[in-house]
This record gives C-alpha cells, structure tokens and sequence, in this order.
C-alpha cells in the first residue's frame, strides 16, 4: 500500500500518518505475537516505531526495556533497520527512584537504549516526563552531545508543560542547542483540554510534529467498553472508567454514526479524526492483535469529510 508520509517537524524524518505504540510489547503480548504485529504494521507501509525505556516497567516480573528489547530483536530478525524510524524516551523511573533529565543520565540511559535496541543510533530521542530540577539547557546539552557523536537524530518532548516546552525552545534557539521537532501529548477525541488550551498553539507556532498517545483513550474509543460490567474486558479496561459519563457516550454514538456511515469501525474513526486534525501529524495507537490492526490500518486510509468532522467535534466538545 503507497502511504503519503508526512514531515516530522523540521526534521528529514517522514513517516505515514500513523504510529505504531510499543508499550504493549512485553506487556499485554510476548515477543512472538509482537513481532506478528510490527510485521503487518510495516507490510502495510508504516514506518514510525514509538517506544520508551520505562516500557514495560510496570508489569509483574519486568525491569523496563522489555520493548525497546524486543524491537531489537526484532530489527536484528528481519535485518530492516534502515527501513523504520524508532523513537524512544529517556526521563522516566527505571529504577532511580525519581524522573531524571540531567546531562550524565541521559548520556548513560541512551547507551542503555541504543544496546536494548541493537543500533547504533536512535532517529528521535524525547524527553519523556519533566525533571523540573535539572535546567532545559542541561538536558539539550545532552542531547547535543548524543547528536554530535552519531547516536541521536533528532529530539522530541512529550508531556512537558507549555511553560517548559517555551523555555526549551528559547534556549534552543538563543544558545544553539538542539532543537525539539516534535511533541507527545495525551490527547483524543475525549481528552482534548490538555492539547487544545496552549500546546496545540505552541506547536503550531514552531511547527513541532505532534504524535498523540492514548489515541483510543486505553480502548475507550473502540466501543467495547460500554458499561462497568465491560471494564473487565482487558488489563487496560481499569484506565476508562472515568470516560462513562454523559460526554463519553455523546461521543461514542457520534463515532457509532460516522463508522455505520462509512462500513469501518469506531476505533478507526477516532484515529482517522486524529490524522485529520491540522496540528497533528502521526497519532500513536497500539495493537495486541492483526485484527486490531486492521481497524488502525483502515483509519489511515479512511478520508473523513466535514460533516463527520463537525459531527465528532461537536459531541468532543470541552469548551
């Protein structure tokens, strides 16, 4: 399938419009499942690999890097480094107790990184949670540093604070350090304040890529969880509690419209409204099955008109 690819920021990286979550390998599925899924992903012409140290460091018996290790192994089987873009983080706990941007830790995290992943280079390396002790330009003297040795590409941030993200890009700017070229943030058809208030506009204005997460709101936006009774349909289904109220079901009947409308599914509707938002260029969602991928497949392929915009944005609405 020919994929139109999209420009990551200002950076050479162009990637389709959707991006595949690696917070699920090791997790919800083994390696074996896992390389099925990242196998149909890049068959079907996507190229953008989204990981993080700390995946999946929350689970039963797991020290963090089980993602990034099982997307090395991965690389290493099908000898297609060349052919994917792998983003990855660095900031979160995996182990030292607290979130952690400072210059000598990231230079270590991202040899750890770099050695899980079996490259020698990361195509864009983010920020992943704020340290608010360590000063931004620390953290992107770091970052120049991984850049000036070949082992980073490109930088991104996710879930830093307008006022964070603004002073990264000044110092940026004003001391010739490296440069953020994309933003991560939590957002959805139902989570939609955080993103829209100030940081929509801060990317816009500095023309960052913006690869959302919790695409689905943790399954939400699938449709399958549709009562109380449903949250125990998966790991995940604890996270969606609080989407049951009115607005969650104004929006799931509006996604229940649009996808009847179109033969496809809910779940493809919420990313294909994703992938049409101006500011948005390749929103990540995960996939714990080859059916499931399909519904994210689809949604890239799924060209949604005004009237299922409007329809979706007045249902979502926050304001």
């Amino acid at each position: 399938m020919l994929m139109e690819k999209r420009q990551l920021g200002q950076s050479d990286l162009m990637v389709a419009p959707l991006t595949m979550g690696g917070n699920v390998f090791g997790w919800t599925i083994d390696e074996a499942r896992s390389f099925e899924v990242l196998d149909g992903f890049t068959a079907a012409g996507f190229n953008l690999i989204d990981t993080a140290d700390v995946y999946s460091r929350w689970a039963a018996n797991n020290e963090g890097g089980e993602s990034e290790t099982i997307i090395g192994n991965w690389m290493k089987a099908r000898n297609n480094r060349n052919d994917v873009i792998i983003a990855t983080k660095v900031g979160g706990d995996m182990g030292q107790g607290k979130k952690d941007l400072s210059r000598s830790y990231i230079i270590r995290a991202a040899e750890d990184s770099l050695r899980r992943l079996q490259t020698d280079y990361i195509d864009l390396y983010q920020t992943h949670w704020d340290d608010d002790t360590t000063p931004v330009e620390e953290t992107l003297e770091a970052y120049q540093q991984l850049i000036k040795e070949g082992k980073v590409r490109w930088i991104g941030a996710s879930n830093l604070s307008p006022a964070r993200l603004l002073a990264s890009l000044t110092a940026s700017e004003k001391q010739d350090l490296p440069r953020y070229q994309t933003f991560q943030p939590h957002y959805n058809l139902y989570v939609r304040d955080q993103f829209e208030k100030e940081l929509e506009q801060i990317c816009t204005d500095h023309r960052l890529g913006v690869i959302s997460y919790y695409s689905l709101a943790s399954g939400f936006l699938t449709g399958k969880y549709r009562s109380k009774e449903d949250l125990s349909k998966s790991a995940r289904g604890g996270g969606v509690a609080t989407y049951l109220d009115e607005r969650g079901f104004k929006i799931l009947a509006a996604l229940d419209q649009v996808a009847a409308r179109y033969h496809t599914q809910p779940a493809s509707v919420a990313i294909a409204w994703l992938i049409a938002r101006p500011s948005v260029t390749a929103p990540i969602a995960s996939a714990t099955s080859l059916t499931q991928l399909q519904d994210l497949i689809a949604a890239a392929q799924l060209s949604l008109d005004a009237d299922a915009i409007a329809l979706l944005d007045e249902a979502s609405a926050w304001r």
